[in-house]
């Protein structure tokens, strides 16, 4: 998704600002000042409608997002919450649109038109102001937009596990993303991407927040955007664990959310002990993202299943 392309959503004051300036330059060309105080009022109306419109316009339709798009949006903010967003932005342009030829005919019938404009200006004003908070919002909900990863289509390996177990180590190591490392839980807030050539194509690694063994309910919004990529973009998910248990996790817990995992998705769920170099875990993969010991392995077994997925659509009929 290309959500870099948002513009910047203005402040209702930008917005009357831009159109009260475009409205006096086109009054100055008027001879005829009564018709002025007209042309500056239409002026100004269709400024807003337009500049409105174009916000909405900038926005993708939310029903038409990528699963793992929409259901981060409806994480992070709600889908009602943006909709209502939207909507109160529509209900101005479109009182701006109807209202705005009406408050300029006042004008020219106005005894003293100068006086109406005023009045009739104000009271657009007022409509703008109104949506102010709401146009703060998707200012916000955009920047945060800019900052989602690009998913590409192609074979995708999803990280997940406890915080601290050393995902992000892993695809440190293994692809091109270059995520924040700490000795602390939950450092990585969301998705991150990263890309390895392996091989004869490329795969996709993504990095996610760290899960906790506990209800959906009780999950916060970076536990939930762990989820919704592991649902929506995984074509095989590699789950690591860390048996030495210096995660600050029970290992039993560990566990029981490998198995949770397993059981949410019909697509290989690869489990990988990590930190080998502290303690080996029979009857797993074994790894150490501090020595390196076991990584090629790792990513041998993650080609594989690549692999597996070209032999497949290779297969497929067209």
């Amino acid at each position: 998704m290309e959500f870099e392309k948002i513009p910047t959503v203005p402040t209702a004051d930008e917005i009357l600002d831009r159109s009260f300036r475009r409205a006096a330059s086109k009054m100055r060309l008027k001879r005829n000042k009564d018709r002025a105080n007209e042309e500056f009022v239409r002026a100004v109306s269709t400024g807003i409608h337009d500049r409105l419109v174009r916000i909405i316009q900038s926005f993708p339709e939310l029903d038409d997002l990528p699963p793992f798009y929409r259901d981060t949006v409806d994480i992070l903010w709600g889908m009602d919450r943006v909709r209502k967003a939207l909507g109160a932005v529509g209900w101005a342009a479109r009182w701006a649109r109807n209202h705005g030829p009406g408050l300029a005919y006042q004008t020219r019938k106005a005894e003293i038109p100068s006086v109406i404009r005023k009045r009739t200006v104000a009271r657009l004003s007022s409509v703008v102001h109104q949506i102010d908070d709401e146009l703060r919002f998707l200012n916000d909900m955009r920047n945060v937009l800019r900052k989602l990863p690009h998913i590409d289509d192609e074979f995708t390996v999803v990280v997940a596990g406890y915080p601290n177990v050393g995902k992000s180590s892993f695809i440190r190591i293994t692809s091109s993303a270059s995520p924040e490392i700490a000795a602390y839980p939950f450092t990585t807030k969301g998705v991150i991407v990263g890309h390895r050539y392996a091989g004869t194509g490329r795969m996709q690694f993504i990095d996610t927040p760290g899960l906790l063994d506990r209800p959906t309910s009780e999950r916060n919004k970076i536990e939930r955007q762990a989820l919704t990529a592991i649902m929506n973009l995984a074509d095989v998910v590699l789950c690591i664990i860390d048996p030495s248990e210096h995660c600050g996790y029970p290992i039993e817990e560990q566990v029981r959310l490998l198995h949770e995992i397993e059981a949410m998705v019909e697509i290989p769920v690869v489990p990988v002990a990590n930190k080998s170099d502290l303690l080996y875990f029979d009857g797993y993969l074994n790894m150490s993202t501090e020595t390196g010991e076991g990584i090629s392995e790792v990513l041998e077994t993650l080609i594989g299943f690549r692999k597996q997925s070209e032999q497949q659509d290779e297969t497929v009929p067209c």
